[in-house]
């Protein structure tokens, strides 16, 4: 999975993951620099996802993009995944 902002001249990817063996990202932190306000969008592999896990999906790839408007607040961006759907929103 990547995570990018959007700039002027288009996105800019910030980091790069590998979801962990409870699904979780744990170094997109964006290279450890702060979040700025703006637009970012997290970009996810599915289609190798599930064919690591001997499944096939209707979707090989999903992107979220967001809005960042307070700095100080934690951004937890869930991505839940089926083989024919998806969901996603703001968790804490």
């Amino acid at each position: 999975m990547t995570l990018e902002f959007l700039t002027a001249s288009g996105w800019q990817e910030l980091a790069r993951d590998r979801t962990n063996s409870d699904g979780r990202a744990t170094n997109l932190g964006a290279g450890g620099a702060s979040l700025e306000t703006g637009i970012y969008r997290l970009s996810f592999d599915t289609k190798s996802y599930l064919k690591s896990q001997n499944r096939t999906g209707f979707f090989p790839h999903v992107s979220i993009a967001f809005e960042v408007v307070n700095t100080e607040e934690h951004y937890h961006v869930p991505l839940l995944l089926s083989p024919f759907g998806y969901s996603t929103y703001r968790g804490s």
